[in-house]
Order: C-alpha cells, then structure tokens, then sequence
C-alpha cells in the first residue's frame, strides 16, 4: 500500500516539472516577442504621438512570430524609468496546456504571462541654438528691455535660465540642472523643463500653462565639444608661411659713374643724340658705379639688355627714364620719379626705396631688398610675375598696384589715408612678428585677390579703410584682426592666433576704385553683401581670442554647407576655447548663420546690438549668455548639431 501512494506522488511530481518546463520554455520565446512589440509600440508612439497606435502594433508583432491563441495588452504608463518620462508596456499572455497532470484532476491549461517594458525620450528632440554651459548662476540671462527670440529651437542651460528682460521665445526652454525664472517679461514656449525651480510673480500669466512645465533635470551639454574637424583646425592656430628669403643683388664694383643731364659724365655723353636731352642706351651687358638722370633729360636703354648698378639710381622728377625689356640689378639706394621698366628681371638691394610721380614695371619677378616707399600722390603700377618686398608703405594719396603673381612682404603693409593697394590672384605671404603685418590707416585701401594667405603679425585696419581678403583653404593669421572699417572675407577659413574685433560704422560696402573700375561688395559667393560693413560668406574662424563686435558695426558672416578639406568647416562659423569675455555692444547689427562656439567665455550682448540669422541657422554656445539693455538675439531655424532636448531614442528598460 505504501509503495501504490508513493507511486503516485511520484507520477504527480513527474507531471508538475514537465508541465513547468515546457511553460519556462513558453515564457523565454515568448519574452523575447515582447520586447520587440515594446520596441516597435514604442517607435511607432514616438513617430504617431498616439496611444492608438500602441495596441495594433504589438499585436501584429506578436500575430507575425506566431503567438494567435494569446491576449496581448500594449499602454503607456508614465514616471518610468524616472519622474515625467513616459514608457511604452506590452503584456503577452497565453495558455499552455496541461499534459500528465490532467490524470491528477488538474485543469487544462495555465497562463503564461510575459511583461517588456520601453523607454521613450522624455520630450521630442529639439536642437538647442542658444545653450549657455555654466553649471551655477544663469546660463542664460536677459536683463533691461533684452529679448531672445528662437521660436523653432530650445534655450537651454545647464544651470539657471532666467528672463529679467522683456521676453524668451523659444520651442523649448530648458535648465538642465537650475531653476527657470520669469519676473516681468514673457516666457513663450511648448515646454519649460527645469531641476530646481520655476518661479513667475502670481500677477504674470505671460508664461506656458502649468501642463507645460516639468520638473526633472536633464543633460544639457556642448554639442560641438567632440568635432573632429574643429580639434584638428585648432591644430593649425599659430602656424604660418615664412616669405621668400631676400638677398641684395650681384653688382660688380669697378664700373663708372653714369649721369645724365645737360652736362652728362662721360660714360652718359657717348649716348647723346647730338647735343639734344635725348640719351638711348643700346642693347648691351653694362656695370655702372652711378646712375642719375636729372633736369628734363630722356634716356632710353633699349632692350634686351643687363645693367647693374653697383652704388644707386637717382632720378629727378624733370627726367624721364625708360628701362627696356632686360634684366636689372640695383644695390646703394633707388629714387625715381616718373621711371618706366619694361618687361624682364627688376632687383633692388638695400637701400632707401621711394618711387614718385607716374612709374611703371612690367611683368617678371620683381625683388626689392628695402621697404618699399611710395608717397606724395605717387603711382606705381607693376605686372605679373613674383613680387618679394622688405616692406610696403603707401601714403599721401598714392597707389600701388600688382599682376597676378605671388606677393611675398617681410616687414609689413602700410597704406596711409586715401592710399591704395591693389594685389592680383596670388599667394600673398605677409611677415612682421611682434607688430603688424598689414595696417591700414583711415580711408587707406588693400584689396587682395584668390590665393594663399599667410600674415606673420596683427591686422590692424582704420576707420573708413576697406580690406578684401582673396578666397582659399586657409587663411593664417599669426596675430589678431582688429577692423575698424570695412573688410570682405573670401571664402575659407581664417585661422587667427589672438582675437577678432569689429567696431566698424557708416562705411558700407560697395566699393569702385577709380584705379581701375573694379567694384568691390556688390556679392560674395552669389549673396548681396551691399549695405555691410564687414561680410563673409562659406567662412570659418579659428581663434585662439574672441571676437568682439562694437560701434555701429554691420555685419553678415556665413558659414559653409559642406566642409572643405584643410578649410571652412560645414555650419561652423566662428571656434574659440578662450576664456576670455566676449563683449557684442554698441548698436552692431549681426546677420551670423552657422555655430558660434565660445564654451569658455562668458559673451555679453548689450546696446542695442541685435544678432540673428536668414533663413539658414544660428547657433550660440557660450559659457554664460548675458543680454541687456535693449539687446537682442535670435534663430529663425531648428538649430545646428545635436539637440538639448531629450536622447529622441526608444530604449528597452525591462
């Protein structure tokens, strides 16, 4: 008898573990269904914004992976994972037939039940087109009659956002780890998120509807601190390209003293034409100790011809001298008014160099081993072909102008008032380390083409000058770039060791030289720059500074949609690690689209200075974002980069 009861507990132990078994199988397939209709439910939520969408979703999930005889229950439950964040919960169960343990009395079946559970992001992705990164005080402050306008794209900070001027309009406004505060102005937005507090006078409904407001912290952080592209740009702050080295010129000494005049020297008299002024050279190899020409004299050298000139060339403003094609080297000194060179080889050691009157040089390599001089309303116009100078200084009126060919200046570029340069397409290689490598005084001109640009030294420019940079790669600026007129940036970027100032005013591109009726400033790259003071377009600056806008500064820089190997960098448009503040005062009027990123330096707009974008983005990332008095600051789009708004993912929690 005992032996028949212990039988049947056996039988029933038996049949309870394989029944057990075959219902933990069930359980893990089917655990795995339901966590892809979580997933899926949870997408679709996050697509549709529906919860209808949740049920016929995971059920067809579930009906495709063969569960047809089961209940599957899909909702939305909220504060999961963490307080305000939603998730999508879907519940397979299905019954599971009793085999042995039906000769036991036991039912027919038992539920299985399998529970998976999805996170969605905690708000709609929304990119942050002014982020302020400081983690105590106000990221993000307006004071006075200060307004921030951003409708399609948040306001975030990591600390506190706080509206004590005139209002905040944005998509979202949120303060990842402080408080949100409102005092007389207006909050407009979908959403106020905040960790700390909100606080608004009970008097002031100018704020979201309390359903709009969450209490929960969040991640607000630099969405440009990992650019790859922005890292090895910094690289290259401090670098530049060293000018061509100069040397004076071969000039063998033991020639004789060449002077030209109404009582010529003796090695001069043999070229007289009878007893006239009239001197021409013959095509020869000559070695000359002198060389002057003086009172109403002409003298010719005619071509084909190599002359050097061991101790100077003197030319007086009564006698006109032309240099036929040939080659020429000139050591002690050269002043000449009214010279002509043609076309050939032009050399120039050390010395005092000073052109005046009307002259002219025509194309080949031209080599001036002395600061290059031209005053007094002087001209002098110089064709293709490589140009190296220990220096340039254009004043009193006077011009200079250049073919096409490389510009190579040790020593800097000086353009006095109402004084012009104008370089052709060229590399343009400036050095002057320790000053400046290009200064422009008030109403003084430098008009650059295409090509290379390297300046060992600061640009510095006056009130009412006008610079035009040339489009390349790069620009280095080994210095700062200091613009108080107006200034064109070709295409490219300007990588600048030190800061970028603009305190220009009333001097508005275009621009036509009566030199040679170019127009500068209509368009750059195809966009109407007219009216600006200071524009670029596809550009990006580097800086090891800041850049500072102040007068009554107008401004529109454009950054680039693509990136350019070595170059501009796509919706970058000014780079800075400089912990140095920014200042934007003034009454400056900025049109910026691309990223201004500052994630040290605390930037303050104040004075009026209003600062947007057109129709393409605007992004500010600052250290602390102050705006006061009547200052303004906005974006007309979605923002640049990576968001500050929520992960925007589906995430499988359990």
């Amino acid at each position: 008898m005992l032996a028949a009861l212990s039988a049947v507990s056996l039988i029933g132990m038996a049949s309870f573990a394989v029944d057990l078994n075959r219902g933990y199988e069930t359980m893990v397939s089917n655990q795995r269904v339901a966590d892809m209709a979580a997933l899926a439910a949870g997408v679709a939520y996050s697509a549709a914004k529906s919860e209808a969408i949740l049920q016929p979703t995971a059920q067809d999930l579930a009906t495709v992976h063969g569960i047809t005889n089961g209940t599957v229950v899909a909702r939305l439950v909220t504060d999961v994972p963490t307080p305000g964040a939603k998730a999508v919960q879907v519940t397979i169960t299905v019954p599971l037939n009793i085999t042995l343990g039906r000769v036991l009395g036991l039912g027919a079946s038992y539920p299985v039940s399998t529970t998976a559970t999805a996170s969605l992001a905690t708000s709609p992705t929304t990119a942050g087109c002014i982020v302020g990164l400081a983690n105590s005080g106000n990221a993000i402050e307006t004071q006075g009659g200060a307004t921030i306008n951003a409708a399609a794209c948040a306001v975030a900070g990591v600390g506190s956002v706080a509206n004590n001027g005139t209002a905040i309009n944005a998509k979202n406004i949120i303060s990842g780890a402080g408080d949100i505060v409102n005092n007389y102005g207006t909050l407009t937005a979908d959403l106020l998120r905040y960790a700390g507090n909100f606080t608004n006078p009970s008097w002031n409904n100018n704020v979201p509807s309390a359903d709009k407001r969450v209490k929960q912290s969040s991640t607000v952080a630099d969405p440009l601190a990992d650019n790859l592209d922005l890292s090895s740009a910094r690289s290259l702050i401090g670098t530049w390209r060293a000018p061509v080295t100069l040397a004076n010129p071969t000039t063998p000494s033991g020639g004789a003293a060449w002077s030209f005049s109404s009582s010529p020297s003796a090695a001069a008299a043999k070229f007289r034409k009878g007893s006239s002024s009239n001197f021409v050279v013959p095509s020869g190899n000559y070695t000359i100790d002198t060389l002057t020409a003086t009172g109403g004299v002409s003298v010719t050298f005619s071509a084909d011809s190599t002359v050097t000139v061991a101790r100077g060339v003197t030319i007086d403003g009564g006698a006109t001298v032309i240099f036929g094609n040939g080659t020429y080297r000139i050591n002690g000194g050269f002043s000449a008014a009214n010279v002509v060179f043609g076309d050939g080889e032009l050399s120039i050691g050390q010395g005092t160099i000073n052109f005046s009157g009307a002259n002219r040089i025509g194309s080949g390599p031209v080599t001036i081993n002395a600061p290059l001089s031209i005053g007094g309303g002087a001209t002098l116009a110089i064709g293709a072909g490589a140009h190296a100078f220990g220096g340039i200084s254009v004043g009193g009126g006077s011009w200079l102008t250049l073919g096409a060919g490389a510009l190579d200046v040790t020593g800097g570029v000086s353009v006095g008032g109402d004084s012009t340069i104008i370089a052709g397409a060229a590399d343009v290689t400036l050095s002057n380390p320790g000053g400046n490598a290009i200064s422009l005084d008030g109403s003084g001109r430098f008009f650059m083409g295409d090509g290379l640009f390297s300046a060992n030294g600061s640009i510095v420019t006056g009130g009412d000058s006008k610079l035009v940079f040339g489009k390349t790669a790069n620009h280095l600026i080994n210095g700062n770039l200091s613009v108080a007129g107006a200034v064109l940036f070709g295409a490219g970027r300007y990588t600048i060791k030190g800061g970028l100032t603009n305190g220009t005013g009333g001097n508005a591109w275009p621009y036509t030289s009566p030199i040679n009726n170019q127009t500068w400033g209509n368009t750059l790259e195809g966009t109407d720059v007219s009216g600006y003071n200071m524009a670029g377009i596809n550009v990006t600056f580097v800086l090891s500074g800041t850049i500072n806008l102040a007068g009554a500064a107008k401004t529109i820089i454009v950054a680039p949609a693509t990136t350019t190997s070595g170059g501009a960098i796509a919706d970058i448009l000014l780079d800075s690690l400089t912990s140095t503040d920014t200042t934007w005062a003034g009454g400056a009027t900025s049109v910026f689209s691309g990223a201004v990123h500052l994630p040290n330096s605390a930037l303050t707009s104040s004075g009026g200075n209003s600062s947007g974008s057109t129709a393409r983005c605007f992004m500010l990332v600052a250290y602390r974002v102050t705006l006061t008095g009547g200052a303004t600051a906005g974006s007309t789009c979605t923002g640049i980069g990576a968001g500050s708004g929520g992960s925007g993912t589906v995430d499988l929690i359990s």
